[in-house]
């Protein structure tokens, strides 16, 4: 997990998609923005982190530790 540097700030919700939403939360020791994932949760009604980069939708529901599909193919192939 990265180190946050003492430059903190309010989460910026950059993209939200439910279950999910990218935000920036400050700037790493190395100088670079804080990119975050993170998914709500059914009970509690509140983000929790996932951790991860965030360029592709699918990639971030194939990360989801509950199993959510992904990557689904529209088409189904049989083999012989």
């Amino acid at each position: 997990m990265p180190r946050l540097s003492s430059i903190y700030m309010k989460p910026v919700v950059l993209l939200e998609r439910f279950p999910y939403r990218y935000v920036e939360v400050g700037i790493l020791d190395n100088g670079t923005k804080d990119y975050r994932i993170q998914k709500c949760d059914a009970y509690t009604n509140r983000y929790m982190q996932i951790d991860l980069a965030m360029e592709d939708f699918e990639y971030t529901k194939w990360l989801d530790p509950d199993g959510v599909p992904s990557y689904v193919k529209d088409t189904v192939s049989r083999y012989e």
